[in-house]
């Protein structure tokens, strides 16, 4: 018997009730069905530390194995309709948008070559860390990730010990910097769609998110300039004498980047009312033509960026065709865990969501920010944050005035803590892939995790004790 039978079974006996089940309910599900979530995990983070020819030549197979780990259980322990909805949800609901949005940002932002004289100083390298922060949030995470990842790596060609930097690049850049709009990071612009006002969250987020980043430049700056200091002092840093004049190759990707925003920004705004019904997986008309423009971006891109700019670049499909791999066995081994989420107090989570309030019913916004910004670390941000943002009531004008704590707990815990591990969000694992590719050695997934908790979780407490 093979181990994706084994776990069917395991699952089947732990929930012989489901097979007549009108629809997939987190409230019945057993933390059993966590156990794929749990193995692709693992194999994320122990694989390519014991296996790593293994994980390089068949990480893909392993996702799809944990994912049917999943799918096989499901259709043996309920209807078929309902399995097929609950996977189709998961795969044409979630993560073909997903993976549409965040190819189309790879390849426009893959063919915009930025030229310059940059060198890594530590000055400079802050400088990248800082102005990414306030771009993510005009043209989301994913956007600035890739739009400044190339050129920091050019910046950096002649220093010998610079992954910090790239771990400081995923903690700010491709994560906390997000938290200013609804464009910055999905979480938010979920907020936005049920009743958030847009610039609200940069009313009350921008002291938080200038208090993180001058924690972590601080820190950030003192490691730099130790490695920078050592490097000059060993003879292993020269800076080069040949200076170039700032330019972009490319630019007219600039257009359709600001066409990937204003598609997002429509698809939220415009309400035609009109959707289609595909395998119980409701298609509304707004999120269609949001897809379909994404495409024609992505493929605007490819057909009129100059050969020189992604030459530049050094520009490859292998960073988000590992994304789309990964993360296809994610999105299917997540969806009994986040149904288990979404069923709060009567699922298998309810321990956890018991401490968001206290005896008297009131919220504790300190657990709301530490369980949200926990599960977004290793689950899907967005649907995390909807369920703590409905365990706090659900009501946008509640939670923007007398309960406004609350919400920038369920906010900045869903975007902060996205930099906490490699899969918390998108641009990480791309970040991390496109570094590999360059030839800088990045941690592994445990060894990355040192740094995020060593780091991050001293800087979140002091905000903690600030702000909430």
């Amino acid at each position: 018997m093979n181990l994706a039978k084994i776990f069917a079974a395991m699952f089947f006996a732990a929930a012989p009730a489901l097979a007549s089940a009108a629809s997939l309910n987190g409230a019945e599900l057993s933390i059993i069905w966590a156990l794929p979530f749990a193995g692709i995990l693992l194999s994320i983070a122990l694989c390519p530390l014991f296996v790593p020819s293994f994980w390089h030549h068949h990480f893909g197979k392993v996702a799809v194995f944990w994912g049917a780990c999943c799918v096989i259980p499901l259709f043996m322990a309920y209807e078929p309709a309902v399995a097929t909805g609950a996977v189709a949800h998961a795969i044409l609901g979630d993560y073909i948008p997903f993976l549409l949005f965040v190819g189309a940002l790879f390849i426009v932002a893959g063919g915009i070559h930025i030229r310059g004289s940059f060198v890594g100083k530590p000055i400079v390298n802050a400088g990248f860390l800082f102005v990414g922060a306030f771009l993510a949030n005009l043209m989301g995470t994913t956007g600035a990730a890739m739009l400044l990842i190339r050129p920091l790596i050019a910046a950096n060609e002649g220093r010998r010990y610079k992954m910090h930097t790239f771990i400081f690049f995923i903690f700010i850049v491709a994560n906390i910097g997000g938290c200013l709009t609804p464009l910055g990071d999905p979480p938010l612009f979920l907020g936005f769609l049920r009743g958030v006002e847009f610039f609200w969250t940069a009313e009350h987020l921008i002291l938080p998110l200038l208090c993180v980043l001058a924690i972590l430049l601080a820190i950030y700056l003192a490691i730099d300039s130790y490695f920078f200091a050592k490097e000059k002092r060993e003879g292993l840093f020269v800076e080069s004498t040949e200076k170039t004049k700032f330019s972009l190759d490319g630019s007219i990707n600039l257009l359709y980047l600001l066409g990937i925003v204003c598609t997002v920004l429509m698809s939220g705004i415009w309400k035609p009312g009109v959707s289609f019904n595909v395998l119980s997986v409701e298609i509304t008309l707004q999120g269609l033509v949001r897809d379909i423009l994404f495409v024609c971006f992505a493929a605007a891109s490819l057909l009129t960026t100059p050969k020189i700019a992604r030459e530049g670049n050094q520009f490859t499909f292998d960073p988000i065709l590992e994304v789309g791999k990964l993360f296809f066995g994610i999105f299917l081994c997540i969806v009994p865990v986040l149904e288990m989420l979404r069923a709060g107090s009567h699922g298998a989570f309810a321990p956890l969501v018991a401490l968001v309030t206290d005896e008297a019913g009131e919220f504790n916004n300190v657990m709301f920010f530490w369980l949200t910004g926990s599960l977004s670390s290793v689950l899907d941000n967005a649907p995390t944050y909807l369920a703590f943002f409905n365990l706090a009531g659900g009501d946008p004008v509640a939670l923007m005035t007398e309960h406004s704590h609350t919400l920038m707990a369920i906010s900045m815990g869903s975007v902060f803590m996205g930099a906490v591990t490699y899969i918390g969000n998108a641009p990480n694992f791309m970040t991390v892939s496109i570094a590999h590719e360059r030839g800088i050695k990045m941690p592994t997934f445990f060894g990355y995790m040192i740094w995020s908790v060593g780091i991050l979780f001293p800087t979140f407490f002091i905000v903690d004790m600030i702000f909430l």
